[in-house]
């Protein structure tokens, strides 16, 4: 939108938007493995069959300082959250995310000026899907499902000057689904394809599939979080390095090490693996407490840490595979398994994995296909931030659980 930046206030901005047919739109995504800020600039372009084009243009990372990840890392769990820190961080992640904002825009030699919109997804502190009591009148109470992903819109707006939504998982969990995972109505876009069958395996802190079944029709598109990503093994290395090492590079630890089945088998018989898509996880359930306890199961048995990292690098492998096998296989033909994600660069965990997969199933990354690894949760939340100007739904139903269709996100106009 090349208009100046009073008139971006006025109450007619949705309709200004949905004029154009080319929109430059950032994205920002923040996710559970707390390592630091995604920002991708894409030009979205609108065609006449409703469906959007999308193009990446630039990609900026910035990794947040060990202080900020510890100051996160306590938000994340009942025992440590305070609701002072809480406060704060709410208005100082927004901060970063400004400050990402401009990064990209000096590198890109931009203003505020040529870019139309941001989309911010904020940094999830607290997911809780399964709805949970909560008083209501008359004795009678409510059934919550609740969800939090903290930083203030109003912030990036005021630092920034631009337009933002943000707020994008709300809208389906008060339609009764579980507000995740999101990013499969992109996936449709950028990865379907008319002549096989794929999935599309995010490895963050928690890992998520896609199914994409030949053709590319959206209603046959369905997905749910497939367990633990790198959320584990990230803090089984933060608690051996005492904070110096936040990820074990290429998985080079964990290569040293040997699997250990007894411990493995321990943890791979887990609830979760055996309820039916859709459903979703997150730091709440495989956070830090879960790796302590892996820790100290594995001290037990007097495995060295390159065995312990090992094992738990299996088991996010494993509960992929399984639940490939389990829940997808049966259901569609598959050709390829795509992995996009931090965990898409552990070449332990890849190695593993592809060991572990049905046969006639080829492993495969988002890179190949032009989208990098890094790059497509932030893409998505910029077309879902699009989406949600142009009046559009983006949830899918049979992904999340949802009672019906919805627009995804709020603006902070």
């Amino acid at each position: 939108m090349r208009n100046s930046a009073s008139s971006r206030h006025h109450t007619d901005f949705r309709e200004q938007y949905r004029s154009q047919h080319e929109h430059l739109v950032i994205g920002q995504m923040s996710g559970t493995s707390l390592d630091g800020l995604d920002t991708a600039l894409v030009h979205i372009t609108e065609h006449e069959h409703g469906v959007p084009s999308v193009e990446l243009c630039a990609f900026h990372f910035i990794p947040y300082p060990p202080e900020l990840r510890d100051w996160l890392q306590a938000l994340c769990s009942p025992q440590t959250a305070r609701i002072d820190w809480l406060v704060q961080a709410h208005a100082g992640i927004s901060e970063w995310h400004a400050y990402a904002v401009q990064q990209l825009l000096t590198e890109q030699q931009l203003t505020s000026d040529d870019v139309d919109l941001i989309a911010m997804h904020g940094q999830t502190v607290w997911h809780a899907p399964e709805p949970q009591p909560f008083p209501g009148p008359e004795g009678s109470p409510f059934a919550v499902r609740a969800t939090l992903q903290i930083g203030e819109l109003a912030v990036v707006q005021e630092r920034t000057g631009i337009p933002v939504v943000g707020n994008f998982r709300a809208a389906d969990m008060a339609a009764g689904g579980e507000g995740a995972p999101l990013t499969p109505y992109v996936d449709g876009l950028l990865f379907g394809s008319e002549q096989e069958g794929r999935i599309i395996q995010n490895i963050g802190g928690i890992g998520n599939a896609t199914v994409l079944p030949a053709g590319g029709r959206q209603q046959d598109i369905w997905a749910f979080d497939t367990g633990p990503g790198n959320m584990i093994m990230d803090e089984l290395v933060r608690l051996d390095t005492n904070g110096r090492l936040h990820y074990d590079p290429q998985g080079e630890i964990a290569s040293s090490g040997q699997v250990n089945e007894a411990l493995l088998s321990l943890y791979i018989d887990d609830p979760y693996y055996d309820r039916k898509p859709p459903k979703s996880t997150g730091r709440e359930v495989y956070g830090a407490a879960f790796a302590h306890q892996f820790w100290e199961q594995g001290r037990q048995q007097s495995l060295s840490f390159p065995d312990i990292l090992a094992t738990a690098t299996a088991l996010t492998a494993a509960t992929i595979a399984q639940a490939v096998e389990r829940w997808i296989i049966p259901q569609h033909d598959i050709h390829t398994l795509l992995t996009c994600g931090g965990g898409s660069f552990n070449l332990t965990l890849m190695r593993m994995l592809e060991q572990r997969l049905p046969t006639g199933i080829t492993l495969g990354r988002t890179a190949d296909l032009g989208v990098p690894d890094e790059a497509r949760e932030a893409m998505a939340f910029a077309l879902l931030g699009h989406e949600a100007l142009m009046g559009r739904t983006a949830n899918l139903p049979a992904v999340t659980g949802a009672s019906h269709h919805t627009i995804l996100g709020m603006m902070g106009l």
